[in-house]
């Protein structure tokens, strides 16, 4: 049976680390799906990252235009179906081998934090791994709510009766051990129908985490989780946030609004095409506008199949004015959820701007004076292999999936026999019965 009927996710078993393992990762927007396959080799820790246990070497790559998808929500099955095995059949091919399984990042389904507490009896007097799993598992179930599904239960402290403040509990002696967790839920519509069109391509889905958490495993070095730091991813359907502190992931939120309704202002305003807005957004799209941008002209294609009419004029700086009234609003709101999050009380912690939508020229220094932090633009740190095109705030959700695994011990797992949900994947030769079967 499917965990969502228990009210959480897909979670996958921690990785040795002492072992090298291949893992694929699947990032699905409103924009783009990228996957991702990755070989993960052991290392000694690093100066800047040393809470990697592994280090990351990318063997296939892959991106693809999004179909079936808005604001991180599955709303048409069969293209959803379509696109995810595009990316991943030319990932394969990149990588030349065969997956069968993923990890999935969730943008979508209002991302939600809250906290909770668990607790266990000790019957040994020592707190073994075995009485801190039972700890997570309790505060897991414990925190399930109807309509919501749980994609993280992770600990922000230990107590050991009644001590506080506990950082490593293994082998210490107590009677009764807590556990202080950090539960971010998710509507369950959202991940259900992600996970379902995954495994319409044969595919299991190994994990899914969230989006900013994951970006913010990817671009933040230790010292900023440490000493605080908000990362606020700007995809094209949604904007997501991770807060970090004390090494830890602290909270998370999210509304629907992104890059791409940045883009329709700009199709209504120039009076031209998605793929003409999207172009001239990319190509010049700024928040601040220089002193030569009125005379700076910018060629519109027209709307319609007549080539014979004329491409309209627009200065540069009638493009920024239309572009920036809608940046200024994505930030109000973020600045907003992040004054009722603990980021309030961090007031030297830093913000990193992650996402597509993060590289309209401009934009680090416009949302700090709207933020009042210091911001600067986030990209994956620490990953070889990654293609040139990738190794931007556009891919860091892409590149956080692939780094994932390195944390998974941190949460709880569930030892399962069977893969999830309804296909019952297998491996390769299970994959070409199943298209065998389907196909003729």
């Amino acid at each position: 049976m499917s965990p969502l009927a228990y009210g959480l996710t897909p979670k996958m078993k921690p990785i040795s680390p002492k072992r090298t393992a291949v893992i694929a990762a699947l990032d699905i927007g409103t924009s783009k799906i990228a996957c991702l396959i990755a070989r993960l080799r052991p290392h000694p820790p690093q100066d800047v990252l040393p809470r990697r246990s592994h280090a990351v070497d990318i063997i296939g790559f892959a991106h693809t235009g999004s179909r079936g998808i808005k604001a991180g929500t599955v709303i048409d099955l069969s293209d959803a179906e379509e696109a995810v095995r595009h990316a991943v059949d030319l990932a394969e091919r990149s990588a030349r081998c065969q997956i069968d399984s993923v990890i999935v990042s969730l943008s979508a389904g209002r991302l939600g934090s809250e906290l909770f507490n668990a607790s266990v009896d000790v019957p040994g007097g020592t707190v073994s791994d075995r009485d801190i799993e039972r700890a997570l598992a309790a505060g897991s179930q414990c925190s399930v709510r109807e309509g919501r599904v749980v994609l993280h239960a992770l600990p922000t402290g230990f107590s050991l009766d009644d001590a506080r403040g506990i950082r490593e509990p293994r082998g210490m002696l107590a009677h009764r051990f807590g556990v202080d967790l950090h539960i971010v839920t998710s509507d369950i519509a959202a991940p259900k129908n992600l996970i379902f069109a995954v495994e319409r391509c044969h595919l299991a889905v190994e994990a899914m985490v969230a989006s900013p958490y994951v970006a913010g495993l990817a671009c933040l070095a230790d010292e900023e989780t440490d000493l605080g730091a908000a990362l606020i991813d700007l995809g094209a359907g949604t904007t997501t946030i991770a807060v970090f502190s004390g090494g830890r992931f602290i909270h998370a939120d999210g509304f629907a609004v992104g890059g791409q309704h940045i883009t329709m202002d700009i199709a209504r305003g120039l009076s031209a095409s998605l793929y003409d807005a999207e172009r001239i957004k990319t190509f010049y799209g700024s928040v601040i506008a220089g002193s030569v941008d009125e005379r700076d002209m910018i060629a519109v294609p027209p709307v319609g199949v007549d080539e014979r009419e004329p491409p309209q004029f627009v200065s540069r700086a009638s493009l920024t004015r239309i572009i920036k009234p809608r940046v200024e609003e994505i930030l109000e709101m973020a600045r907003d959820r992040l004054a009722a999050s603990p980021f309030a009380a961090e007031p030297r912690a830093r913000i990193v701007l992650t996402g597509g939508a993060s590289q309209l020229t401009g934009l680090p220094e416009l949302a700090s004076r709207i933020l009042g932090r210091h911001v600067r633009l986030g990209r994956p740190l620490g990953i070889a292999g990654l293609p040139e095109a990738a190794k931007g705030a556009a891919f860091a959700v892409s590149a956080g999936l692939v780094v994932y695994p390195q944390a998974a011990h941190l949460e709880h797992f569930q030892p399962r026999r069977t893969r999830y949900l309804m296909t019952g994947t297998g491996g390769y030769v299970a994959r070409v019965g199943r298209w065998l079967r389907e196909s003729f």
